[in-house]
């Protein structure tokens, strides 16, 4: 992007400490294109069973959500990037150890044990990521930031799957997931580089710390009164039961329903990925010209019609547009929430915010991914994508009767009794 007249501002490409996060991430992302494809693939080839690979799933999503619950007062008491640092080692860790005892033979019970813990790493360091964006960048580039970043890991997330897909052919599922586990190495060693302006502050007004608890419901309450927040929440807690085992649906479907290979599956969500990096674009130039609502709405109203279509589409090749389409949208509709939270929580109360947000977010998403599942396995994929399809449709209805309808493109402001979100570059007190 072309730097600002009015402010006389570098592009943001040129920010160095931006440009190091985001080459630190990018790297990450790739790393888990691999384990997106590699983990489903290795309990279906342990298994055989998609009911097995939803079980895992929901059980990875509860720890998600556990760990949601404290991740943000973690964030907003301690030193955010050292926070995404241990996360980083800790997967690294965990995720290591997957191959080295798979040489032994298949452990599924292994993959029970290290992903909950991953999962609930990975929630901890996305809640504190998604502060850091607020931390590297001004409040009026943060759905520009927002944007680069989900494009980059799009653009990864179209080879990973691809190489992916290439490697579990060749060598196993579980070479793919030592992938995986290296790139929190190199995250980890992006993240040692930055400074965040949070670091660097001096807050002349700390804020009190009270119990975790206490602190949480904190979040909770400002997420609660913020009207289009409080829409969101709820609307998208459907949305995420509706959809949070679609990818262990589509890899079923493409591998039980229409004879595909683990280098299909790669290829297809490798370009269905595709999807994401339109979506990671469009987002900022669509917000500013029709607003927030109206694009959040579209945007989940025609994920709905894409999960219908893929479970009625019978070539590989219509599931994968299908798929790109599914992407698109949700990259659209995900980055307007999220860029929306970022914009209107003040500093001090982000990362609880973004915590409450997450874990009420994904509560019913182990349940949908388990029903998910068992439901294709036992009705077929066609009959399970229409009911979601039609679920997510309603979603997009929903909001109509929202104050997510009226929301436009500037941010709305702060519930009372929380006041503004602080200045730029200030942690808010």
């Amino acid at each position: 992007m072309s730097t600002e007249p009015r402010t006389g501002r570098a592009p943001l490409w040129r920010d160095r400490s931006f440009g190091t996060y985001w080459i630190a991430q990018t790297l990450s992302a790739a790393g888990n294109a691999f384990a997106y494809l590699a983990v489903p693939l290795l309990v279906l080839e342990a298994t055989g069973s998609v009911a097995q690979m939803g079980l895992l799933t929901a059980v990875a999503g509860v720890a998600s959500v556990i760990a949601g619950v404290f991740g943000g007062v973690l964030v907003d008491r301690y030193d955010r990037r050292r926070l995404m640092i241990v996360t980083d080692l800790v997967r690294l860790v965990l995720f290591g150890l997957v191959p080295l005892v798979w040489l032994a033979g298949p452990q599924v019970w292994l993959l029970f044990v290290v992903l909950p813990i991953c999962a609930a790493a990975g929630m901890l360091f996305q809640v504190a990521a998604v502060t850091a964006v607020r931390n590297l960048v001004d409040t009026d580039r943060i759905t520009e930031a927002n944007g680069r970043l989900q494009a980059t890991f799009a653009v990864t997330a179209v080879l990973g799957p691809l190489l992916a897909g290439v490697v579990s052919a060749r060598f196993g599922p579980e070479v793919a997931i030592a992938v995986n586990a290296a790139s929190f190495a190199l995250s980890a060693v992006g993240l040692r580089l930055i400074r965040l302006r949070s670091d660097r502050a001096v807050d002349a007004a700390p804020v009190a710390r009270e119990r975790p608890l206490a602190e949480f419901l904190a979040g909770a309450r400002f997420l609660w009164r913020q009207p289009v927040l409080r829409a969101l929440t709820v609307l998208l807690s459907v949305f995420i039961f509706l959809t949070y085992g679609f990818t262990d649906v589509l890899i079923y479907h493409v591998t039980h329903d229409l004879g595909g290979t683990e280098g299909t599956v790669g290829t297809v969500l490798g370009l269905a990925a595709l999807g994401t990096v339109a979506g990671a674009l469009l987002v900022a130039p669509l917000r500013r010209r029709r607003g927030f609502g109206p694009t959040w709405i579209g945007a989940h109203a025609i994920c709905g019609f894409a999960v219908a279509g893929v479970g009625l589409a019978t070539t590989v090749p219509s599931v994968t547009a299908l798929t790109a389409v599914y992407l698109c949208c949700v990259s659209v509709g995900g980055i307007c929430s999220m860029s929306l939270r970022q914009e209107i929580t003040p500093d001090h109360l982000l990362g609880r915010v973004t915590s409450a947000f997450w874990s009420t977010h994904y509560a019913l998403g182990p349940a949908g991914a388990a029903i998910l599942t068992w439901a294709a396995g036992r009705y077929g994929v066609p009959a399970v994508a229409l009911v979601a399809g039609v679920g997510c449709l309603l979603v997009a209805v929903g909001g109509l009767f929202t104050p997510i309808r009226r929301a436009g493109a500037e941010p709305a402001s702060a519930p009372p009794g929380f006041g503004p979100a602080p200045a730029v570059g200030t942690t808010g007190g």
